[in-house]
């Protein structure tokens, strides 16, 4: 009787636990964003938050859901992909208008022409797809963003529909997009090393990501999500690790006085 009774009790707080788990796994990633997009907002100042960021989260999460349709894995997984996706663009947005907002001379950028009813005095525009490495990803209208990722969406997903059939390229697609989400790190430990200073990055931000990441991990580990998945995901963790390894060496052992600038911290997916 009493083993009956604590199965009724064990049930439910097994349920309870694998929702929490569940909401935790789609809706922790942008955690670390709230404080980033908050302070952009009081202070109207975009500089400490690189645009790249949503641009590797775009790109591996769209990759992830092109993933989904070739082999089916944990639903959260994939509605943390969705979430993500629209947290990047909100990014985006808040991002581009205040940037253009403090722009003096403000140089027409855009990632599709688009006809002008006053050429005699529209601003210089960049020419269709123009991929200038000095002006990829940094346009001044917010919809130029969005035509971006919906032109990478299209020519992935038709790229996907015509090979869907393949094993190969499936497992490779899951790879791909873990591991770019994976690597989302490195910039952060090559410019660690590359001035032998950790000035400006924020340890709390990167105790949080090696909090996500771990979690993530095991839970990917725990409920059999596939190989590409986990291996990715310890990835991560070591290179949070590592970033945190740099940390503790350069402040115990710092090799030549660090320069006098602001280096905007990273910011990455749980």
């Amino acid at each position: 009787m009493d083993a009956e009774g604590l199965g009724w009790l064990l049930v439910p707080l097994h349920q309870l636990v694998s929702w929490g788990a569940a909401g935790a796994m789609v809706f922790g990633g942008v955690v670390p964003y709230i404080p980033q997009y908050r302070d952009i907002r009081r202070t109207q100042n975009a500089e400490g938050f690189s645009t790249y960021v949503c641009l590797v989260l775009l790109v591996a999460n769209i990759l992830r859901i092109l993933f989904w349709f070739g082999r089916r894995f944990e639903a959260p997984l994939l509605w943390q992909s969705v979430v993500m996706i629209l947290t990047m663009l909100l990014m985006l947005k808040l991002c581009t208008e205040v940037r253009v907002a403090n722009e003096l001379n403000v140089k027409r950028r855009v990632f599709a022409a688009a006809d002008n009813k006053d050429e005699a005095r529209a601003p210089p525009r960049r020419s269709y797809l123009d991929f200038d490495p000095q002006h990829f990803w940094h346009w001044n209208s917010f919809g130029d963003y969005v035509q971006c990722v919906l032109a990478f969406t299209g020519v992935a997903g038709c790229v996907t529909y015509l090979s869907i059939d393949s094993a190969l390229f499936v497992e490779s697609l899951g790879f791909l997009a873990v591991l770019t989400e994976a690597m989302l790190g490195m910039p952060q430990l090559c410019r660690n090393h590359r001035h032998q200073s950790t000035e400006g990055m924020s340890i709390k931000m990167v105790l949080m990501w090696t909090s996500g990441d771990t979690f993530k991990t095991a839970y990917f580990l725990l409920n059999g999500a596939p190989l590409q998945f986990s291996v990715c995901g310890l990835l991560q963790v070591l290179v949070d690790l590592a970033i945190l390894g740099q940390a503790y060496v350069f402040t115990r052992h710092p090799l030549k006085p660090a320069p006098h600038m602001a280096h905007p911290a990273s910011a990455k997916a749980l």
